[in-house]
């Protein structure tokens, strides 16, 4: 290989183990997207801001910071979903709430309890379902709206003329909750209780305005390298340092091309929603999906429509049709119907008799 073929291939491997270095070993300073209403997976509010949308409701995604909203002139309320842990307020934030207005936190600072994972809370919208054993037991009975003998999972302070509503879960209306629309009608009774203007906070998420992002120096490679700390330059330098001493000593060889490895994005994401489900414990959510889907592939193929029978409906088509015993696709529906969460033995169990059903039906 000639020497200026050589330096050219030399720059360009320095090149790219510089800009891999800068994208992975430079600090991320986005927030994580728990809560937020752009996220459409399992932890986020996209399905509870179309709920809103949908009944009316004056609600905006706030994209600057805290302090940029206290011009506003009429009370707002403000909620802000899976932020830094916490069931105080700084001095901005009181003297803001203190205004009349009102603060929404999801997420709040509280203790693990002996209480139940999973419970169902009784509310004016019905029962709310609660994925978490944080209480908050420093509340007391008037200040407490959602909550049980462990403590509160939602409850309100007031601050004068307004006041600050926090909850120990992040989670209360999120896209895991489409199925439980009275946790979705709770949360909108919560941040309308005035009739303010609601706001979304997702600046805390990551996403700014333009004049925002502008303000803050950012999306420029100026910009970049004057928040670089110095480690990374550091290391950058010495991978460069390695790769030319290297090549000093080793001659290249011919490329070897790589088999790219192809991803299936159905499969990765069915992955990581049953991670999210499963982190969560929400056996019962998988059940009831699952379930339903199974139903609607038996009712298909017994000729019924895509229309959800009652179980003893079902269960008398089945035995008409096929001749088998009832007791095994009665066993499996019960189950789903029941809404509680299960062992992941009894879930393994559960699915095992629905491809036995299967068997038979396609027998």
């Amino acid at each position: 290989m000639k020497r200026s073929n050589r330096l050219a291939w030399m720059g360009a491997i320095a090149l790219a183990a510089i800009v891999l270095l800068s994208l992975f070993a430079a600090p991320n300073n986005t927030k994580i997207n728990t809560g937020s209403t752009y996220n459409r997976n399992s932890d986020g509010y996209g399905a509870w801001y179309a709920f809103m949308q949908q009944q009316g409701i004056s609600i905006k995604r706030w994209q600057k910071p805290f302090s940029d909203i206290q011009p506003e002139n009429s009370p707002v309320t403000f909620l802000q979903v899976g932020g830094y842990p916490r069931d105080t307020l700084d001095s901005q934030e009181q003297e803001w709430v203190e205004k009349g207005n009102t603060l929404v936190i999801l997420g709040a600072k509280a203790r693990v309890t002996e209480a139940e994972f999973s419970t169902m809370q009784k509310s004016p919208e019905g029962d709310i379902k609660i994925d978490t054993r944080r209480r908050y037991k420093k509340a007391n009975s008037k200040q407490v709206n959602l909550g049980d003998r462990f403590g509160a999972v939602v409850w309100k302070e007031n601050y004068k003329k307004g006041k600050v509503i926090f909850s120990t879960t992040p989670y209360l209306a999120a896209n895991a909750y489409q199925d439980y629309l009275s946790n979705f009608k709770y949360l909108a009774s919560l941040v309308t209780e005035k009739s303010n203007t609601v706001f979304v906070d997702e600046y805390i998420h990551g996403y700014k305005d333009a004049d925002v992002r502008k303000k803050e120096n950012e999306g420029d490679l100026s910009s970049f390298f004057a928040k670089t700390p110095l480690l990374p330059i550091l290391i950058q330098v010495g991978i460069l340092l390695l790769v030319l001493v290297w090549a000093q000593n080793r001659r290249f060889g011919k490329p070897v091309a790589l088999d790219t490895p192809v991803v299936d994005n159905s499969e990765a994401y069915i992955q990581a929603l049953a991670g999210v489900l499963q982190k969560a414990d929400t056996t019962d959510f998988v059940v009831e999906m699952v379930g339903k889907q199974e139903q609607l592939q038996l009712q298909k193929a017994l000729g019924l429509g895509q229309v959800l029978l009652e179980r003893q409906a079902l269960i008398d088509f089945w035995m008409e049709k096929t001749g088998a015993s009832a007791a095994e696709l009665d066993a499996v529906l019960k189950l789903q119907s029941r809404k509680q969460p299960i062992s992941e033995r009894d879930l393994l169990s559960w699915l095992g008799k629905w491809r036995s059903i299967r068997e038979i039906r396609n027998s």
